[in-house]
């Protein structure tokens, strides 16, 4: 129906297969994309000489490295699936900085190599509640391609639904895969993305926007799209579609979308964040903010406080002192990167701390 795997790569192409492996879950958990959607569109790929790579990183707090990857893949029945149908996995767990000056809120990102290296992504997703963003879909499986470790610490700065919404919506355009396909066969319900209920659904979505696919899957869950982080920033942006009346939809009818008493997240109708934190929680966020996270810095001897980080900066977390120096306020800063982005003096610099070098 929508012109079959030629419409979306070409002869020779090396595709990587964007698939959800947040954690090593069993299929039957239905935690993670299950193994026949990927060996399908992998053997599609293969067969029309192109060259199909499964690719993604795990979720915040494990770790990204290749025993791990074994372990997930494994667990997630990949190697059984792919390997024997001539389906390569990646092992290669490194990550870039990329520059995406296009993005609205975040203007660098770190990227898991294999991305960079593709001529092309498709999009493998899984359709889930999500006790943050209420349910993630096309555009929340973009988060993937930041690398494990990494991902703490956009929450922790990010920790509004609406911000990391809008850094959700730059990841996606960043990685722009040519089609999103979302493994609705059995679905999750509840408390996602890993401790929710498997919920039979029966349906395979495929389309070019991840918008409009996350449109269809929240109108089968039953989410209200005001309740919809990502359908929200995306209608601030004045992106389409955020509306279910928007959406051409071939196969089913839009009467038929939606499941009876599909149970959501608790959090949905609760506060705008991540609210109240455990005490556990509010030792470590510091820790998230502070040590995993790439953080910028002035270099005072070179910055010649022009004021164009201070402008650029969507938060208002820099200060310019006595029209000497800028200086980075680091517990407002939200590490968009776009006052490194912006300076043509190179006086803003990148710092790593020793707990991130170490376990990046």
């Amino acid at each position: 129906m929508m012109g079959e795997i030629r419409a979306f790569i070409a002869e020779g192409e090396k595709i990587v297969l964007k698939t959800n492996l947040i954690l090593p879950a069993t299929p039957e958990k239905a935690v993670t994309t299950h193994p026949g959607i990927v060996t399908a569109v992998g053997k599609m790929v293969n067969g029309f000489g192109a060259s199909a790579l499964v690719a993604d990183s795990p979720g915040a707090g494990y770790k990204y490295n290749e025993r791990m990857m074994k372990r997930i893949y494994r667990v997630c029945g990949l190697e059984g699936s792919c390997e024997p149908a001539g389906i390569s996995l990646n092992f290669d767990t490194s990550a870039e900085p990329v520059s995406y000056p296009e993005g609205k809120l975040i203007k660098r990102f770190e990227v898991i190599t294999p991305i960079l290296d593709a001529d092309g992504v498709i999009n493998l997703c899984k359709l889930k509640t999500h006790l943050f963003m209420h349910m993630t879909g096309a555009v929340k499986n973009s988060f993937g391609v930041i690398p494990g470790l990494a991902k703490p610490g956009y929450h922790a700065k990010l920790n509004d639904t609406a911000r990391f919404a809008d850094m959700l919506l730059d990841l996606s355009a960043f990685v722009s895969p040519r089609v999103s396909v979302m493994d609705a066969v059995v679905g999750m319900e509840g408390e996602g993305p890993n401790n929710g209920d498997p919920r039979q659904i029966g349906l395979i979505l495929a389309s070019r926007n991840p918008l409009a696919l996350d449109v269809v899957a929240g109108e089968i869950m039953g989410i209200n799209p005001r309740k919809n982080p990502v359908l929200q920033a995306a209608a601030q942006r004045g992106l389409c579609p955020t509306r279910l009346e928007e959406v051409e939809l071939i196969g089913v009818e839009k009467s038929e979308l939606r499941i009876p008493d599909f149970k959501p997240p608790s959090t949905i109708y609760g506060k705008k964040g991540l609210g109240p934190l455990p005490w556990v929680q509010k030792l470590m966020t510091p820790l998230f903010k502070n040590g995993l996270t790439v953080k910028p810095r002035i270099d005072k001897e070179k910055c010649t406080a022009c004021g164009t980080c201070h402008d650029s900066c969507p938060v208002g977390a820099i200060t310019l002192y006595e029209n000497a120096y800028a200086e980075i306020n680091e517990d407002e800063c939200i590490r968009c990167y776009c006052c490194h982005e912006m300076c043509q003096f190179e006086a803003v610099y990148l710092h790593k701390s020793l707990l991130y070098r170490i376990l990046n």
